[in-house]
């Protein structure tokens, strides 16, 4: 029987790793041969150099326009010259009422020399560092039910959920997003998609995960109209959009960050079984990324959950965010949940290379896992995101050292999330005190003087 019970990290290594798992009665993929992690991985007219991947990581630093900030640079720059063969870009805002948070970036004719910029010194730091140009994927994002454009929730709905809507404190009454607004929207995307080809991003990412408005679209069984009910409704808004990016924007692969399951009631959740939203189904997520694969998607990255609501899926931790609890399920529960959703797509899609992630909560024992499950076709490449705040030069030590330096490593304090929570500008407070150990401070102060 499964030990369901929370645990803080306490691995020293891979043996140690192993003994768990039999004590837990978990089975994970481990290798000690990293070298399929080496291996050039081809993605459309692309080739990665490695199977390792920067996942995005919003700062939440921009300029007052949405430009990037010297931060914004400083990240990419520092993800670059780690090593990773494709970064991922943070959610980027489409409209201003977009935005999650006041400091999230924007892409707009007013600043796209500044995305230009960003892109050219982020692959010529990459090249300085590797002799290898890393791939780099805009993630274009509306933010749906958890826009915050002005620092104030203000909530842009795509249905009415049991799950999610007491979280808001939203009337009964509170508007859906009307189709027109969704029309208009498509449109919206692909110009901003336009955008970032012409900073020379080689991939578009049209965001479809965490609750953020398209995704929650997937699921939107009791929304009326051309967006909602049948599947091909609601999956109508990223399938429309992605097949537009494949025929009229030049330079630039289409591709989504995308939810296979949201960990909460089908009736409001996708991905989910019927019977017990516990477990996956993923019936309709597999017809998807057919139907994203039929129109030039060369390569997709997997997710699960929603951060605003069930955190511990989206990202297994140690320690959660201030006034939340920790999950009744052991981390390593929620590493095998990420493994094995992303296997069953990948196997069943052999044709589509799939981004693996929530590997973080295993710090220096990523690479074996994460080995393991590449070498056996159960995932194509695998990313970090909190982990690259952290660590950002990783990847190099994986591929040149064979290890990862436990002392570099994120230790999933939930931190960076906390910052993120509190309005202030996001990083690692543990590796990179110096820069966030203050910024998460101002951030906890903020939020101590709105609670009074």
């Amino acid at each position: 029987m499964t030990v369901t019970t929370h645990e803080r990290f306490n691995l020293r290594t891979l043996d140690d790793l192993r003994d768990k798992l039999q004590v837990l009665g978990i089975e994970i993929p481990l290798s000690e041969d990293l070298s399929v992690l080496t291996d050039e991985v081809r993605l459309g007219r692309l080739t990665a150099w490695n199977r390792l991947a920067v996942h995005p990581m919003e700062g939440f630093d921009s300029l007052p326009d949405g430009a990037p900030s010297p931060l914004s640079f400083r990240r990419y720059h520092r993800f670059a010259s780690g090593g990773a063969a494709l970064i991922w870009f943070e959610a980027t805002a489409v409209l201003r009422e977009a935005r999650s948070n006041p400091g999230q970036l924007w892409l707009h004719e007013g600043n796209v020399k500044a995305f230009e910029r960003i892109v050219r010194e982020t692959k010529r730091a990459g090249i300085d560092a590797t002799g290898h140009e890393p791939i780099m994927v805009m993630q274009l994002t509306h933010s749906g039910r958890y826009s915050k454009p002005e620092g104030i929730p203000q909530p842009i709905i795509a249905q009415r959920s049991g799950v999610l809507d007491p979280t808001h404190s939203l009337p009964d009454d509170y508007p859906v997003v009307t189709d027109d607004y969704l029309n208009r929207l498509q449109d919206t995307y692909v110009d901003a998609a336009r955008l970032a080809a012409q900073a020379g991003f080689d991939g578009i990412d049209i965001k479809a995960c965490h609750g953020y408005l398209i995704a929650e679209l997937l699921a939107a069984r009791g929304r009326d109209g051309r967006y909602g009910g049948p599947l091909e409704n609601r999956t109508r808004l990223l399938r429309e959009v992605l097949a537009r990016l494949s025929a009229e924007v030049a330079g630039a692969f289409p591709t989504s960050r995308l939810n296979a399951y949201d960990g909460y009631d089908r009736r409001w959740g996708w991905g989910v079984s019927e019977e017990d939203p516990t477990v996956p189904d993923l019936e309709e997520p597999r017809w998807l990324l057919e139907e994203l694969a039929s129109v030039g998607v060369p390569v997709v990255n997997i997710t699960l959950g929603n951060p605003y609501f069930n955190p511990h899926v989206s990202r297994p931790y140690d320690f959660p965010v201030a006034g939340a609890q920790a999950p009744a399920e052991h981390p390593l529960e929620g590493v095998r949940r990420f493994i094995d959703v992303t296997a069953q797509l990948q196997k069943a899609l052999p044709h589509l290379p799939l981004i693996g992630t929530g590997y973080g909560w295993l710090r220096h024992l990523f690479p074996y896992v994460a080995a393991g499950a590449a070498e056996r076709g159960w995932v194509t490449l695998v990313g970090q995101g909190r982990g690259s705040l952290a660590y950002p030069d990783s990847v190099l030590d994986i591929l040149h050292r064979g290890s990862m330096d436990p002392e570099k490593c994120c230790v999933s304090c939930s931190a960076c999330s906390q910052i993120m929570r509190d309005g202030a500008r996001v990083g690692c407070v543990v590796r990179d005190s110096e820069v966030y150990g203050h910024e998460y401070r101002r951030g906890r102060r903020s939020a101590f003087d709105a609670a009074d």
